[in-house]
């Protein structure tokens, strides 16, 4: 923007400079060569009314050599060529008249009955040629055949209309330089509000909204300075309630949860009493003894993944971190479910990394309780590593043979209570333990806390692919 300014200033003031410049040039040398030209023609009408009053027609060739020498001395030695019929004579017997003297001239001297004057070059050097015939001083002014010729020497006029444009282009350097000068003065007060208010608004754009500009002055920057204040003030209050509502959402649901896991506790006992004698109900009461137990089950998973989001939100987690074998966690998860039948596994020996174990399990619970219950057989689990920019990583490939994501779905899944397909309703809980709507994004949570991340996909071959990557060392190494 500065480059910019200072480039139109100076641009701007070289066209006026140059404009100026070509106007006086043309106006000074045509008043030069006007005042020369109406003075050339008056003494030579002068000069010769005075001298032909004495001068006898028709001349001889010697009497017509003594008048134009006549004319000539009274002109400041211009050379003066005076014609009579055939015969002429020159001033400066030296001087070469023909090239000076056109045709053009002496046809409108010859039917002409005023002084004529035309510009010519010779030699690369100007001339005026002022030209008149002598008349009879009798009253019908009649031409007495002789023409008279005065060239004058407009050397002097020329190098004074070049010194005035040499002048006048010098000047022109300061000129510009001045411009210069001022475009840099006038960016400066332009832009330093202008970057001002840039860099407020990238510091308000990273996130520090109590980002502010001075305003000064009343015009139109000072009213865009005012207004930025104002959106920054409306933004700022806005995050502080919505900040403060979100507070007051994660205290109530963490609230709750934890006011809920008392009389959870009571309920899932006596629901468990209820299922262990179900057998001996009737079976309307057997059903429902075994309904209530599940669902009372379901219910308490729910509030514990309440209570595990409530935590993430809080900033509350920490990594109890060390060395596992990554094999060996995985096929534990799944024995602990009774998921080693129904899941094919690729799990290489001797990968070890340093990673919180229960989360690990929890992230493998919920990513293959997932694919179990909406995917198809086979359900495989593959443990492989990676090359990444800062280090080796480890990756966890879970894929199924279902009916993949719905699509657009591949950022949802991680929502909290998404659910893809959206006629699924709440029954009983299945054997994955899942159902809530919040597996998927404490798995990512757990993820992202070891520096990692899940990203889900569509299989190659159909299904549903969800991939974790973990560094092989956690970027937070802080113990619970």
């Amino acid at each position: 923007m500065r480059v910019r300014l200072v480039v139109t200033f100076v641009v701007v003031a070289l066209i006026s400079a140059v404009t100026a410049t070509a106007l006086a040039y043309r106006d000074a040398r045509t008043a030069v060569l006007q005042r020369t030209q109406n003075a050339a023609v008056n003494d030579l009408r002068e000069r010769v009314t005075a001298v032909a009053a004495d001068f006898d027609v028709p001349p001889d060739q010697q009497s017509l050599s003594r008048f134009a020498a006549r004319v000539s001395d009274g002109l400041g030695g211009n050379i003066v060529v005076a014609r009579y019929q055939d015969l002429s004579a020159v001033s400066d017997s030296l001087a070469d008249t023909r090239a000076r003297i056109t045709t053009e001239l002496r046809t409108a001297v010859m039917t002409g009955d005023g002084a004529q004057f035309q510009r010519v070059r010779w030699r690369d050097d100007p001339y005026l040629v002022v030209g008149t015939p002598v008349t009879f001083a009798d009253g019908d002014r009649r031409t007495s055949g002789l023409e008279v010729f005065a060239i004058t020497d407009l050397r002097a006029e020329r190098d004074d209309t070049t010194a005035l444009l040499d002048s006048v282009r010098t000047g022109m350097v300061p000129v510009v330089v001045l411009a210069a000068v001022l475009a840099l003065l006038a960016a400066g007060t332009v832009l330093r509000p202008v970057r001002k208010l840039g860099r407020a608004t990238r510091e308000l754009a990273a996130g520090d909204l109590g980002s502010r500009v001075a305003v000064s002055g009343h015009d139109e920057l000072a009213d865009l300075a005012r207004t930025f204040n104002e959106t920054a003030d409306a933004l700022q209050a806005s995050d502080t309630e919505l900040r403060a509502q979100e507070a007051k959402a994660r205290r109530f649901v963490a609230d709750v949860s934890h006011e809920l896991r008392t009389p959870l506790a009571a309920m899932t006992m006596v629901a468990t009493v209820l299922e262990e004698d179900a057998d001996q109900l009737p079976p309307d009461a057997a059903r429902a003894a075994r309904t209530v137990g599940a669902e009372t089950a379901r219910l308490s998973r729910l509030v514990e993944d309440l209570m595990e989001i409530s935590r993430f939100d809080a900033k509350a987690v920490r990594l109890n971190a060390a060395e596992v074998d990554l094999a060996d966690t995985v096929r534990a998860s799944l024995a602990l479910r009774g998921w080693t039948d129904r899941v094919r596994t690729e799990l290489p020996e001797g990968l070890r990394a340093v990673v919180d174990r229960r989360r690990i399990d929890v992230i493998v619970a919920n990513l293959v309780g997932n694919a179990l219950r909406h995917g198809a057989p086979p359900v495989t689990v593959t443990l492989a590593t990676a090359p990444g920019a800062d280090g080796e990583w480890v990756t966890l490939e879970v894929a199924d043979h279902g009916p993949g994501l719905p699509p657009g779905t591949g950022e949802r899944v991680f929502d909290r209570f998404y659910k893809a397909d959206a006629a699924r309703t709440r029954g009983a809980a299945d054997d994955t333990g899942q159902g809530s709507g919040l597996g998927t994004a404490i798995a990512l949570e757990n993820a992202r806390l070891h520096g990692g991340t899940i990203e889900a996909a569509d299989g190659p071959r159909g299904g549903a692919v969800f991939t974790l990557r973990l560094p092989l060392r956690p970027t937070r190494e802080d113990t619970e």
